[in-house]
């Protein structure tokens, strides 16, 4: 039998390889599906994280008082001048959903920022105004919805596992929501609703008349 596997051809050795790992993973599918033995081929994952570290903690002074939600889909492209986008280049369609928050800076008040009367029936307050926060994405909500390559990239892509390009797509998706949220009423909101907040406190501590203003 091994004089007759010496003269088989460079093909039918292939072929024969192919044959048996069919017939291996086929007989192991046969017994995946028997009674009892379906453990044997369960998948298990196991979670081998180490206890997560507390870096820093920071006190929050500010009151978040509004929040948006964003999506936008970012279309990037990367090409090189003088090589068709077939050979080198990259062009990624991106889902980005994100929320940015509008706050309230209460750390910044001062003592002259706060007028109450005597008989502290009535109270007046000057606030900074409302700012808006860092984008945050959300990872479950955004997601890639295609990847181009040229053959150099998917090439470089089999030898190194870079992940710069996910992540300039998101710093994009980040800045397009940043953007847009300057241009809504997310601060006007905040104003309002800490308006609101501040009168409904001040209110259940007795004080009849409360004016709220905001400007430096």
């Amino acid at each position: 039998m091994t004089t007759s596997l010496k003269r088989m051809p460079g093909w039918a050795k292939i072929l024969s390889a192919v044959v048996l790992v069919l017939v291996i993973l086929g007989a192991g599918l046969q017994l995946s599906l028997l009674p009892g033995l379906r453990d044997v081929f369960r998948e298990e994952t196991h979670d081998r994280t180490g206890p997560t570290l507390l870096k820093s903690i920071q006190d929050m002074s500010r009151y978040d008082a509004a929040s948006g939600n964003f999506q936008v889909v970012v279309d990037l492209e990367k090409d090189t001048k003088y090589l068709p986008d077939a050979v080198r280049g990259t062009r990624t369609l991106y889902v980005g959903a994100g929320t940015v928050d509008a706050y309230v800076d209460l750390g910044k008040i001062h003592d002259e920022d706060v007028k109450v009367n005597k008989d502290r029936t009535s109270a007046t307050l000057r606030l900074p105004h409302a700012a808006l926060g860092k984008p945050a994405l959300d990872p479950d909500q955004s997601y890639a919805v295609s990847k181009q390559r040229g053959l150099l990239d998917r090439l470089g892509d089999v030898f190194s596992d870079n992940p710069n390009d996910e992540r300039a797509v998101q710093r994009l998706a980040a800045r397009h929501i940043g953007d847009a949220a300057k241009k809504t009423e997310l601060t006007a909101r905040a104003e309002e609703n800490t308006t609101g907040m501040l009168k409904g406190l001040l209110g259940s501590l007795g004080f009849k008349e409360v004016k709220v203003t905001y400007g430096s």
